[in-house]
C-alpha cells in the first residue's frame, strides 16, 4: 500500500512533532537480502542482510545528527528538539524491512528524507494534534485533500506522572493519496491501531503506576500550587516515549507493527476488473450451489444408515452413473461430473452433426431448444454422456436436467436429457409423441462407417445413429430464429470451435434478454394478448417455433431475477409510478 504511518507527539515545548514514521520503496531489493530483515545498529549486522545501501543514505541525511546533517535536509535542527521530541539516538540508521515477494522495502526513521513527504506529514501531524480532533481528543478521524493527502488519524493520551494533567497526547497517522482505499480501510485500519495503541498505554500505565506508587505527584504538586507552572519543569517534563512505557525495543516493533499494517492493508483489497453484470446462467449455478450446500448440511448419519444397502433399480457397475432423485435434477451432479473421462466421443455441435448428418441433427437440435424430451439409447456410457455435455450448451444452465444414465425410463418432467441401457423399454405414447426424439445407437453394419472423421483413438466408426420422433422436422420448415444462426455458424468452416462457442454464448444471452422483457411484460405487468403480440414482433419472435422456445426457456430465469421483479412490483413506489 503507498502510504506513510507515523506516530506524532504534542510536546509542551516544542508543539506538534514526528516521531517516528514507515514508508514504502518501491526500489529493487539489494542481492542477498532475506525477507523480513531489520537494519539495526551495528554496522557489520546490516552489511551481512544486505541493507548498507539504505542505512548509510538514512544516516547521512538523518536529522537528529546535527552538525553532521547535510543543511539541506528535511526536519528540526538538534536544538528545537527534547527528549519527548526525539525517537531515535543520533547516528542511529533506522529500520528496513525487505519484503521478497513484492520486492518492496518498509523504512522507518524519525522523518521521511524526501522534502515533499517530510513536508505532507508535517502538515498532517500539525492539524491531527491541533485542528482535526475528534469530539473527547481520543478517537479516530479522517481528514485530508487532493493537494496534501488523505489522514486516517487516531489520538490517544499516554500516561506521565511527570506531565500536565498526569498524561501525554500522541497520535498515529496513516496518510494516502487514494481517499476510497483509505476510507475502505478504515475497519481494519481502526482496529490494527487500535491494538497498538492498547499495547502502549498499557505498557505505560504500569510504569505511571509505580512512579505514583513510589513517589505520589498529586500530594507534592498540591504544596507547590502557587509556584508558577514553568519553572517545575527542571527538565523533566520531556520525557521520550521509551522512559514512559520502559521499553527499550519499542522502535523496533513499532517499525515491525507499522511494516506489517502497510502489507497487510495493502494486500487485503484488490482490484477486479467486471465486464458487466452476472449473467442468467451464473446466477442459476449460484443458486444451485447455495441449495446443494444447505442439502449437505442437512444430511446426518442416522438418515444414511437408513438408506437401504444396495438398490434394485441400479444395474452392476453403473453406480457412478446414475444419479438419485434429487441430485439428478442438477446438470452438475457428481456422476455427471466424472473427472478425467476415458473418451470423449464428441467433440462438438460441429463433430456431432458431421456424425449424424445435417437433416438427423436438426432434428434432435429442435427438439433440445424447444424443451423437449431427448433421449439416447447406448451400451456406451462415455458416448452417452459426451453427447448430453455437447447438446447442454445449446440451453440455458437453469433449462437443462439430466439423467445420464438409467435402467428405467424416467418422465419427461424429471429430465430432457436422459441416458438409456439398450434393454430399456420406452412407452409406446413417448416413441410416437411429438413432444420426445429418439436416438438409438446400435452396431454399425459396416466395418467402417465414417472413415474421414476419425482417428484412431476414436471409434464412433463401429455405431450407427438413429434418430426418430414422433414429429419429425420437415426439411423445408423455417425453425427458431437460433436455431438457423447456431447452423449457419457450424455450416461456416472459417469459424474455429473456440469462436463458434463463443457464437453460441451470444446467442444465448441475446435470447435470455428477449426472456426477461416477455416474462415481464406478461407474467408481472400482466399486458393483453394483443399487447403480446405487438412486443413479439418488435423482439423478432413472432413466429410459432420462438414463442415456444421463448416460454421454454422462461423456465431457466434466476430466483434471483424473479424476486427482484416481485419486489419492484409490490413497492409502493413503483405502483404509483404505474399509476
Amino acid at each position: 500500500m503507498n502510504a506513510i504511518v507515523a506516530l506524532c507527539h504534542f510536546c509542551e515545548l516544542h508543539g506538534p512533532r514526528t516521531l517516528f514514521c514507515t514508508e514504502v520503496l518501491h526500489s529493487p531489493l539489494p542481492q542477498g537480502a532475506s525477507s523480513g530483515d531489520i537494519s539495526g545498529q551495528n554496522e557489520q549486522a546490516e552489511e551481512e542482510e544486505g541493507g548498507i545501501q539504505m542505512s548509510s543514505r538514512i544516516r547521512s541525511h538523518s536529522p537528529a545528527e546535527g552538525a553532521s546533517a547535510d543543511s539541506s535536509s528535511p526536519g528540526p535542527k538538534k536544538s528545537d528538539m527534547c527528549e519527548g521530541c526525539r525517537s531515535l539516538a543520533g547516528g542511529h540508521p533506522g529500520y528496513v524491512s525487505h519484503d521478497k515477494e513484492t520486492s518492496i522495502k518498509y523504512v522507518s526513521h524519525q522523518h521521511p528524507n524526501h522534502p515533499q513527504l517530510f513536508s505532507i506529514v508535517r502538515q498532517a501531524c500539525v492539524r491531527s494534534l491541533s485542528c482535526e480532533v475528534c469530539p473527547g481528543r481520543e478517537g479516530p478521524i479522517f481528514f485530508g485533500d487532493e493537494q496534501h493527502g488523505f489522514v486516517f488519524s487516531h489520538t490517544f493520551f499516554i500516561k506521565d506522572s511527570l506531565a500536565r494533567g498526569f498524561q501525554r497526547w500522541y497520535s498515529i497517522i496513516t496518510i494516502m493519496m487514494d481517499r476510497i482505499y483509505l476510507i475502505n480501510s478504515w475497519p481494519f485500519l481502526l482496529g490494527k491501531i487500535r491494538g497498538i495503541i492498547d499495547e502502549l498505554q498499557g505498557k505505560a500505565l504500569k510504569v505511571f503506576e509505580a512512579e505514583q506508587y513510589g513517589c505520589p505527584q498529586r500530594a507534592q504538586r498540591m504544596n507547590t500550587a502557587f509556584t508558577p507552572f514553568l519553572h517545575q519543569r527542571n527538565g523533566n517534563a520531556a520525557r521520550s516515549l521509551t522512559s514512559l512505557t520502559n521499553d527499550e525495543n519499542l522502535w523496533a516493533c513499532l517499525h515491525t507493527s507499522f511494516a506489517w499494517l502497510l502489507k497487510a492493508c495493502g494486500s487485503r483489497l484488490t482490484e477486479k476488473l467486471l465486464e458487466g453484470a452476472p449473467t442468467e446462467d451464473t446466477l442459476v449455478q449460484m443458486e444451485k450451489l447455495a441449495d446443494l450446500k444447505e442439502e449437505s448440511e442437512g444430511w446426518d448419519g442416522s438418515e444414511e444408515e437408513e438408506k437401504p444397502s444396495s438398490q434394485p433399480d441400479v444395474v452392476e457397475g453403473q453406480e457412478l452413473s446414475k444419479c438419485s432423485p434429487e441430485t439428478s435434477l442438477m446438470p452438475d451432479c457428481n456422476s455427471w461430473n466424472v473427472a478425467h473421462r476415458r473418451l470423449s466421443v464428441f467433440r462438438s455441435l460441429r463433430h456431432m452433426r458431421q456424425v449424424l448428418g445435417a437433416s438427423a441433427f436438426r432434428m434432435l437440435a429442435w427438439h433440445v431448444l424447444m424443451g423437449n424430451q431427448v433421449i439416447w439409447k447406448a451400451r456406451d456410457m462415455d458416448l452417452v454422456q459426451s453427447a448430453f455435455d455437447v447438446l447442454r450448451t445449446m440451453l440455458p444452465v437453469g433449462c437443462v436436467r439430466i439423467i445420464p444414465y438409467s435402467d428405467q425410463y424416467e418422465e419427461a418432467y424429471r429430465c430432457n436429457f436422459l441416458g438409456l441401457s439398450p434393454q430399456v423399454q420406452i412407452p409406446s405414447h413417448i416413441l410416437s409423441s411429438e413432444f420426445a426424439v429418439l436416438v438409438e445407437v446400435r452396431a454399425a453394419t459396416r466395418s467402417s462407417l465414417y472413415p474421414t472423421l476419425f482417428d484412431d483413438e476414436q471409434s464412433l466408426n463401429k455405431y450407427e445413429f438413429v434418430v426418430t420422433s414422433g414429429s419429425p422436422v420437415a426439411a423445408d420448415r423455417v425453425g427458431p430464429t437460433i436455431l438457423n444462426k447456431i447452423e449457419a455458424a457450424l455450416t461456416n468452416q472459417n469459424l474455429s470451435v473456440d469462436v463458434v462457442d463463443q457464437c453460441l454464448v451470444c446467442l444465448k444471452e441475446e435470447w435470455m434478454n428477449k426472456v426477461k422483457v416477455l416474462f415481464k411484460f406478461t407474467k408481472v405487468d400482466s399486458r393483453p394478448k394483443e399487447d403480446t403480440q405487438k412486443l413479439l414482433s418488435i423482439l423478432g419472435a413472432a413466429e410459432e417455433d420462438n414463442v415456444k422456445l421463448l416460454k421454454f426457456w422462461m423456465t431457466g430465469l434466476s430466483k434471483t431475477y424473479k424476486s427482484h421483479l416481485m419486489s419492484t412490483v409490490r413497492s409502493p413506489t413503483s405502483s404509483e409510478s404505474r399509476n
